[in-house]
């Protein structure tokens, strides 16, 4: 049960240990947020020096000048909030106490909560596709219902009216109860589309509706009752009644561009659908599973487009995170290319396909006319963003880096994938000498994916830069413990990082230990 300490326009994760300043992480360092818990816990109490010196250090035989650095720490955080620097009392000769705003307690099972964020609305017509229920009785079953899902958000993605909310942020809400409100709110669309399916032997029956999130009112509402065989024409009328609701005058011109091109074998379809949360994972172990799915349907429809793209990336992450292996590489850019000679209308096919080019084949002009192509399909396409905006930061192109990597965020605010987003804009401050922002960046994304080996070598550099050497030394040496075998050289020569900034960040990793 994870434990919220919140106070003032602070918040406190007592699990990861980040501590934010509304929705944004500080750059605070692990024992100074040990200390603080503490503090917290006790707030209004005295504790003492001994207790806070066995939190932070536990076992260890420290002076207590080290103790004085940290405090000192937290208070130059909570400076930047009105009389934050006296809200830690120094007790002389006894210790410390949080005497600031007053702390509201929460754990992750109660009924109230942190405020959640609030998104302004875009400036046109905007939509967020909720999990539909799996009402099929098997478990089984649920790749399948959310593959339906996924297929109905592309379908209005390619609505250049319409802000589409992606898959990513609203699959968050599966599997509880979604307040229509809040959820309006926090995805920062005024629609939201929610309904059920069931599959029962050949047939599936589908109940859709939406509502405006601000009044609850129901504004569509229809049921479906289709033979299996004609799910694709079933996915394309959902989602033209979805448009047709928003802006009726404007149904007939966008059929056309909703109605998209199908693969010619439902059966591999099937298959892509089934292998997709492997691919998304970026380990070499379950990619290496999903490439066995891949291969099946290939032998199906071997011009399947989507399913050359997830080879690619299946291949992209084998080659950059399990040896550098020549094979790897070609056949990212092989299948790469391959998807986007027959994916001209499907945007997550050129938008992987972009990716593998540009990183494994260095063909930066190939991919970035890739992603261009997948943005004029689908321009709510979040993931395009996100790895559109890796690229642009490791080429040097620090501005884009920036701006496609908070379009990213924007568009996808709970995204799986944001810790992608966060590099990118990592990247693109660190080339900017904006070391703190660019640290602020590293720490989300470390917070996104612990286990991500990069997050960390990005944050170990903006904060040498920083001067900040002993939170540093110990995320490259989180670096290690992760990937053993890390050689940053290598990485910078793995995705053809631009000479100026491999120079800048070598500089900085050289001052952590991290090995060349």
């Amino acid at each position: 049960m994870a434990t919220i300490h919140a106070f003032g326009p602070f918040r406190l994760d007592a699990d990861t240990r980040i501590l934010f300043r509304d929705a944004e992480p500080t750059v605070l360092g692990q024992r100074a947020v040990a200390l603080l818990g503490l503090l917290l816990e006790r707030a209004g109490a005295p504790v003492s020096k001994e207790t806070l010196i066995e939190a932070a250090w536990p076992g260890l035989a420290i002076e207590d000048s080290n103790l004085t650095v940290q405090i000192a720490a937290l208070r130059r955080v909570f400076e930047e909030a009105a009389g934050g620097a006296a809200w830690i009392e120094t007790l002389p000769r006894r210790g410390y106490r949080y005497v600031g705003p007053a702390v509201a307690t929460v754990h992750s099972g109660d009924e109230a909560g942190p405020a959640s964020p609030t998104l302004a609305l875009p400036d046109k017509p905007s939509v967020a596709v909720l999990p539909f229920a799996n009402l099929s009785g098997d478990p089984e079953q649920a790749y399948f219902v959310d593959g339906i899902v996924e297929d109905v958000i592309a379908g209005l993605s390619r609505i250049k009216w319409l802000f589409v909310a992606a898959c990513n942020s609203s699959f968050t809400y599966k599997g509880r109860g979604v307040d229509i409100k809040q959820a309006g709110r926090e995805l920062g669309v005024r629609y939201l589309l929610q309904g059920s399916l069931r599959k029962d032997g050949n047939r599936v029956r589908i109940s859709a509706q939406m509502i405006e999130a601000e009044t609850g009112r129901h504004v569509w509402a229809e049921r479906f009752d289709r033979a299996f065989d004609d799910i694709f024409a079933l996915q394309d009328e959902i989602a033209l009644s979805v448009v047709g609701a928003i802006e009726p005058s404007l149904r007939s011109v966008e059929i056309e561009r909703v109605t998209r091109k199908r693969p010619d074998s439902l059966d591999a379809y099937d298959l892509v659908l089934q292998s997709q949360a492997d691919v998304y994972s970026g380990m070499p172990d379950r990619v290496t599973r999903a490439l066995v799915l891949l291969e099946q349907a290939l032998a199906l429809d071997p011009v399947y487009p989507l399913a050359h793209a997830f080879s690619a990336m299946c291949h992209h992450c084998l080659f950059l995170r399990a040896g550098l292996r020549e094979e790897s590489r070609a056949a990212s850019v092989g299948h790469a290319r391959t998807a986007i000679m027959h994916g001209q209308d499907d945007a997550l096919a050129l938008t992987f396909a972009g990716f593998s080019i540009g990183m494994d084949g260095h063909d930066h002009p190939a991919a970035f006319a890739a992603l261009e192509a997948a943005l004029a399909i689908s321009p709510s396409s979040a993931l395009t963003y996100i790895v559109g905006g890796v690229m642009f930061g490791w080429a040097g192109q620090a501005e884009r880096a920036i701006e496609w990597g908070e379009r990213a965020m924007r568009l996808s605010p709970f995204d799986p994938w944001a810790w992608s987003a966060c590099h990118a804009l990592t990247l693109g401050h660190f080339q900017r000498d904006r070391w703190g922002e660019a640290a602020k960046a590293a720490l989300k994304a470390v917070q996104l994916n612990p286990g991500h080996s990069i997050s960390h070598m990005l944050l170990a550099a903006p904060l040498a830069k920083l001067g900040r050497l002993e939170e540093a030394r110990a995320a490259a040496a989180r670096v290690l413990e992760l990937q053993p075998t890390f050689r940053y050289s290598r990485q910078f020569a793995g995705v053809d990082c631009a000479p100026a900034l491999a120079a800048s960040l070598g500089e900085a990793l050289r001052a952590t230990g991290l090995p060349e």
